[in-house]
């Protein structure tokens, strides 16, 4: 499925011919609605945690191929940990490539997001965009997973007992932890981000007005 156009960023100086202020507004706001949503929204929540889970599942084959390498009694077994590493690969590279996609296109996004913001001022429209509320959606869960990817990372070599737990069996879940702990710091980068940039938009706002306020007293 391809991926959806990104709005262009606004036009140079010296090539801008918005009709009017309100004209400019209108765009500015759609361009910025459209990028927030490609940004930060819901539906780019799950499609971070989407490859996330595939590249996962291929770890978790990958896994198995090495608890198998590392068990095998006979040929047939190696072939079956040859089998298993191939499928696992399969679902890693393809799934890790699209993490690394998303997050280059996440920086574009950011950037012509910015622009946009910085285009002009518009406190009645921008106050919505203090609202921490996407950002709590983003922040809540990638906290608990990286919490917990980094207390399975740790917890698991701590714990491993010779001649109970294989090498392999501890790297595979040390693995998963490692997933989870960068999966959930990606989301935690993005909540932090999104919430530092609404509130520079928002408080750019009100300082201007707070200070001819003052002026008049």
């Amino acid at each position: 499925m391809p991926l959806r156009a990104l709005p262009p960023p606004p036009p140079p100086v010296e090539i801008r011919a918005w009709p009017d202020r309100e004209a400019l507004l209108a765009d500015r706001a759609r361009a910025m609605g459209e990028l927030l949503g490609l940004s930060i929204g819901p539906v780019r929540l799950l499609l971070l945690w989407l490859p996330a889970a595939g590249f996962a599942v291929g770890w978790t084959i990958f896994g198995v191929a090495l608890r198998t390498f590392a068990e095998a009694v006979n040929v047939f077994s190696r072939l079956f940990g040859v089998i298993a590493g191939a499928l696992g690969l399969a679902f890693m590279i393809p799934t890790g490539l699209v993490i690394g996609f998303g997050l280059a296109r996440d920086a574009e996004v950011r950037g012509r997001l910015r622009c946009w913001s910085a285009l002009t001022r518009d406190p009645a429209r921008d106050a919505r965009y203090g609202a921490p509320g996407l950002s709590l959606l983003w922040f809540l869960p990638s906290f608990l997973m990286c919490a917990y990817g980094l207390w399975l990372s740790f917890t698991v070599p701590a714990g491993a007992r010779p001649g109970k737990d294989t090498l392999a069996g501890v790297t595979l879940l040390m693995g998963l932890g490692l997933i989870l702990w960068i999966t959930g710091l990606i989301g935690i980068a993005k909540a932090v981000s999104h919430y530092r940039w609404a509130l520079r938009l928002v408080t750019r706002h009100e300082v201007p007005a707070e200070g001819r306020g003052g002026a008049h007293r």
